[in-house]
C-alpha cells in the first residue's frame, strides 16, 4: 500500500506503563495493549511505543537486560506487523550490540514486518545518568511510512536540540515521531518543546510518553500528536490509554507554502 497525501493516515499511540527491570512482563504487556489497537473500529496506519519500554530506567543492571541485537523485539514485532499489515515504531529498546555497548534504539517495521529504520538516541540524559550505561548514536534517521511521508527520530532528550529537528527537516522529514520517558514536574516543558519543534519546522509532531511511577519518579504520559501550524490533534491523559488520531501530509506543504520559512533561511549567517 502506498500512502496518498489526500487521505488521512491514522495513528495509534500506546501509552502505557513500564515494569522497571522486567522485559517479559513488559513484552506481555505492550503486546496487548498493540492488539487491542488494532482491533479498534478504525484501524491505524501506526503504532507507536514508548521510549525504553522494554526494561525501563534500570540502568544499574542495562547490561544483563538489555535484548542482545534486539533479537527478541525485532522478531516479534516483526511478525506483528506483517501480520497485521500495520507499521510500527516501536518506540525504543534498551539493545546490547555486537561492540558490547548497549543504546537506546528505535526500531521500525513497515506493513510487511520489513524493518525500514533504526535510530540510536544521539543526546543522552545526564540527569538520569544515561551516559554512564549507554552510548550514544552517531546518525539522524529519516524513514519513509508507506512510501510517502517522510518522518524523522528523535527520542526524549533530544527534542531540546532544536538542531536536530531542523537537521531532519531539511533532510526531508515532515513528521516528527518522538517516543519517550519524560516525566513530571516538566510537564509544560514537554509541551512547550515539541509545540515548537511542530511550529518552527512547519511538521508532524507525534509524541508517545510512558505513565506510571518507576523507583521515585512519575511519568505523566500527555502523549501528543500535533500538527504543522502547532495545534493540538490529540493529547493523553496521565492514566494509560491508546491515544489516536489522524495526520494529512498535504499539510505540511500548505503551512510551508503559506510561511516559507525554509526558503527564507540565511545559514551562512547563523552561527554554531
Amino acid at each position: 500500500m502506498t500512502y496518498q497525501e489526500a487521505q488521512p493516515f491514522g495513528v495509534a499511540l500506546i501509552q502505557a506503563h513500564i515494569e522497571i527491570g522486567n522485559p517479559p512482563e513488559n513484552h506481555s504487556h505492550i503486546r496487548s495493549l498493540m492488539e487491542q489497537a488494532v482491533k479498534a473500529e478504525q484501524k491505524p496506519d501506526l503504532i507507536v511505543l514508548p521510549e525504553m519500554w522494554n526494561t525501563g530506567y534500570a540502568l544499574d543492571r542495562i547490561h544483563e537486560l538489555a535484548d542482545e541485537e534486539g533479537t527478541e523485539t525485532r522478531a516479534w514485532i516483526a511478525a506483528f506487523a506483517a501480520t497485521h499489515q500495520v507499521n510500527v515504531v516501536a518506540g525504543s529498546i534498551a539493545e546490547k550490540k555486537s561492540d558490547g555497548h548497549v543504546y537506546n534504539t528505535m526500531l521500525v517495521f513497515d506493513r510487511t514486518g520489513k524493518e525500514i529504520a533504526s535510530y540510536s538516541k544521539i543526546h543522552l540524559f545526564r540527569l538520569m545518568d544515561e551516559e554512564k550505561y549507554l552510548q550514544p548514536g552517531e546518525e539522524k534517521v529519516v524513514f519513509a511510512l508507506d512510501g510517502g511521508i517522510q518522518a524523522g527520530a528523535s527520542i526524549c532528550y533530544d527534542i531540546r536540540f532544536p538542531e536536530l529537528a531542523r537537521s531532519l527537516a531539511l533532510s526531508g522529514a515532515n513528521l516528527l515521531i518522538v517516543p519517550a520517558e519524560w516525566p513530571h514536574p516538566r510537564l509544560h516543558h514537554w509541551r512547550t518543546l515539541l509545540t515548537a519543534r511542530a511550529i518552527e519546522n512547519q511538521m508532524y509532531v507525534i509524541a508517545c510518553n510512558r505513565v506510571g511511577r518507576s523507583g521515585d519518579t512519575d511519568f505523566f504520559g500527555h502523549s501528543l500528536i500535533i500538527d504543522p501550524w502547532g495545534e493540538m490533534i490529540a493529547e493523553g491523559g496521565e492514566q494509560e490509554e491508546i491515544l489516536t488520531g489522524s495526520i494529512e501530509s498535504a499539510l505540511v506543504q500548505d503551512v510551508r507554502g503559506r510561511i516559507p520559512v525554509f526558503e527564507d533561511r540565511r545559514p551562512l549567517l547563523y552561527d554554531r
